[in-house]
């Protein structure tokens, strides 16, 4: 009778060289993300624990799943060495499975492998679009600002901003400071990549690396933050982008417009005292205008937040307060706000994302254009008179 094969050891690899059903592998990464929830056994109805997320070790960014994860949890951005993952695959995408099979352990950052540059493919802003993994790309900071987060139990500072080549411009978000500058062009390796409000976007952590490179070949700033409105039609047939332009009239308002309120937490619209998402709550009072805005190729709609409306209305927030204890039909605001805005036009700047509603835009800048009458009864004239009407 033959001996039983011992089963093979674990095989070390990077985490771009995971293919699905493979052996037995070992890897080390770093937790990117991590959600903690729990779901039900179909055999008895139990809750089961589980932990999910993203690993990178700067050559891919994988989805993980973790059954019965430790009760002290997994914290964002620990390096951890797994040995004996299933590796699967989802729409695509590799992903790695942590069960009882698994050995999973924290190990030292200095266990992460070395990446060389030269190693991992460059990318042009253009391809950036999920599941794009393990790459590097040479942009120009438009932008770059930065904000206050809670994570947690935890303040964090977060930096967003906008980066370009030739061939796009992409919204960037990094969770550490490296001390980025608008105008200097650099390398960026190990970033991935998730989508925001349907716009991809590029993110930086701890494992990304930043090297400050001379590009001149790449667009000034100017070009990227300033240039000339594209037709709508474009939007509507494409994907969006995170530094579009477009200019039309104002043909509509779209419910709800005007005085809103906002759930306290999230900032969902609030109906009725109840939010979708944290049940009944005391909304608190915002202005917010919903602008279909059409430049006879398409239409977009232009999420106008209340700095934007108050300038465009020419009423502030407490002055539309006011106006609703005097006459309290939310409706008549909003009437109002749509009469004011009729026909105006306006050049907007910003991100925009398409879905089976259509384009919609969440700008960075909304400016009044002037309308030329007569110059453009003359143009109209024009083209009537060569047929073109």
């Amino acid at each position: 009778m033959s001996e039983p094969v011992p089963p093979s050891a674990p095989r070390e690899v990077r985490l771009r060289d995971l293919r699905p059903g493979e052996g037995p592998v070992e890897f080390v990464a770093r937790v990117v993300t991590c959600e903690r929830r729990e779901v039900s056994r179909k055999s008895d109805g139990s809750r089961r624990p589980l932990l999910s997320g993203l690993l990178t070790d700067g050559t891919a960014t994988v989805r993980f799943t973790w059954w019965d994860p430790p009760l002290e949890g997994v914290e964002r951005g620990s390096v951890i060495r797994a040995v004996g993952p299933e590796v699967g695959e989802y729409r695509g995408r590799t992903e790695v499975t942590f069960s009882w099979k698994s050995r999973v352990g924290p190990a030292s950052p200095v266990e992460l492998p070395s990446v060389d540059p030269a190693e991992i493919p460059e990318l042009t802003v253009h391809d950036l679009r999920p599941p794009a993994e393990g790459f590097r790309v040479s942009v120009r900071i438009a932008r770059i600002s930065e904000r206050s987060v809670t994570v947690g139990s935890e303040r964090r500072v977060v930096y967003d901003g906008l980066v370009a080549d030739g061939t796009g411009a992409i919204g960037l978000s990094a969770w550490t400071d490296f001390r980025l500058r608008t105008g200097e062009t650099v390398e960026i390796t190990g970033g991935y990549l998730r989508a925001f409000r349907g716009v991809p976007q590029l993110v930086l952590d701890e494992r990304a690396t930043v090297r400050r490179v001379e590009r001149p070949d790449l667009p000034e700033v100017e070009s990227v933050l300033e240039a000339p409105p594209v037709p709508m039609a474009r939007l509507e047939e494409g994907e969006g982008g995170a530094a579009v332009a477009v200019e039309g009239l104002v043909v509509g308002l779209l419910p709800p417009s005007g005085l809103v309120y906002r759930c306290p937490q999230c900032r969902r619209n609030v109906q009725g005292g109840v939010c979708r998402v944290h049940g009944p709550v005391e909304g608190v009072a915002d202005l917010r205008a919903r602008i279909v805005l059409d430049d006879g190729t398409g239409a977009v709609t232009v999420n106008a937040g209340r700095v934007d409306t108050e300038r465009l209305w020419g009423v502030t927030l407490e002055m539309a307060r006011g106006r609703l204890r005097d006459q309290p039909d939310p409706s008549l605001l909003e009437s109002e706000l749509g009469d004011v805005l009729l026909g105006r036009r306006l050049r907007v700047r910003g991100s925009a994302s398409r879905d089976d509603f259509g384009v919609t835009i969440q700008p960075d800048s909304i400016e009044l254009v002037d309308v030329d009458l007569d110059a453009t009864a003359e143009q109209l004239a024009a083209r009537a008179a060569g047929g073109r009407l």
